[in-house]
């Protein structure tokens, strides 16, 4: 893994591979950070050079002076890492809100990527995304404002979410990634932080319905792969198709067993269904 490589205000990351091989960006999820990833990139490393970009408000990566946390500054987060990276028509993986993020960058510059995996893209399939406006009933935002921010130290808070769900049900490298990486020290030593703040995470949750992508699909001409656990906690089966539907070049994958933190869950079955998707 390289150093942190700041890309104008958004950090990346080399995780894995050879600049040789062909590049491949990984766009994380809502409270996470890109070196989350690594554990997947590990298992792809021999075919792709994985590179992954922390987006604004998350790992190393300033929030927005404004505070708003509008899904279409993470699509232009993802397009300032390929071009600090310098990929060349780089294949894509997100999760989650990360795989909203590369279809808005896809959108936003077109023939950006070879092709798109995405598990559990935060896509509403509605064409009109104003119904959501001026909502505030997210429960996802209300948890997150409610969000222990520091512990004493980085094992005690490792400790702590490998003992209760959904975070114990975490690979140990992916849970690790996630404290080493996602937590700041406090200063005088007196414990750390999350660099993710619970109010950033909470107006994230609250953005994540008004991008309207799904209203665009009809622009996205590369290869696109849907995938999801059938124990998922978010949209469901039904929206999932209904997304890849939409797309010119859609493909579903559902991935039995797995739920809404997949990547993280069974790193190298994601992997393995990555290597599917662009092998097709």
């Amino acid at each position: 893994m390289s150093d942190v490589a700041p890309a104008g205000r958004v950090a990346w990351y080399d995780l894995a591979g050879h600049a040789s091989s062909p590049p491949l960006l990984m766009a994380h999820a809502t409270g996470f950070h890109g070196r989350m990833f690594a554990p997947v990139a590990a298992a792809l490393s021999a075919l792709y050079r994985c590179v992954a970009f922390d987006e604004r408000g998350h790992g190393d990566t300033p929030a927005p002076d404004d505070g708003v946390f509008d899904w279409h500054g993470f699509a232009a987060d993802a397009l300032d890492a390929i071009d600090a990276a310098g990929l060349e028509r780089p294949f894509g993986v997100g999760h989650s809100a990360g795989g909203a993020a590369l279809l808005l960058a896809e959108i936003a510059r077109p023939g950006t990527f070879r092709a798109i995996y995405c598990y559990e893209p935060i896509v509403a399939p509605v064409d009109d995304p104003s119904q959501f406006v001026g909502s505030q009933s997210n429960p996802l935002a209300a948890s997150a404002r409610k969000r222990r921010a520091t512990f004493p130290s980085k094992d005690e808070a490792y400790e702590n979410y490998a003992s209760k769900p959904p975070m114990m049900g975490f690979h140990p490298d992916a849970l690790r990634a996630y404290v080493d990486h996602g937590f700041r020290e406090l200063p005088g030593g007196s414990g750390v932080t999350l660099k993710c703040d619970p109010e950033h995470e909470a107006r994230t949750y609250e953005m994540g319905m008004r991008h309207g992508a799904y209203s665009r699909f009809g622009e996205i001409t590369c290869p696109v792969t849907i995938a999801w656990g059938s124990e998922t906690t978010t949209f469901g089966p039904d929206t999932f198709v209904k997304q890849a539907e939409a797309l010119p070049h859609g493909r579903t994958e559902p991935l039995a067993g797995l739920g809404h933190f997949g990547p993280f869950e069974d790193p190298e079955r994601i992997a393995a269904s990555v290597r599917r998707a662009f092998a097709e």
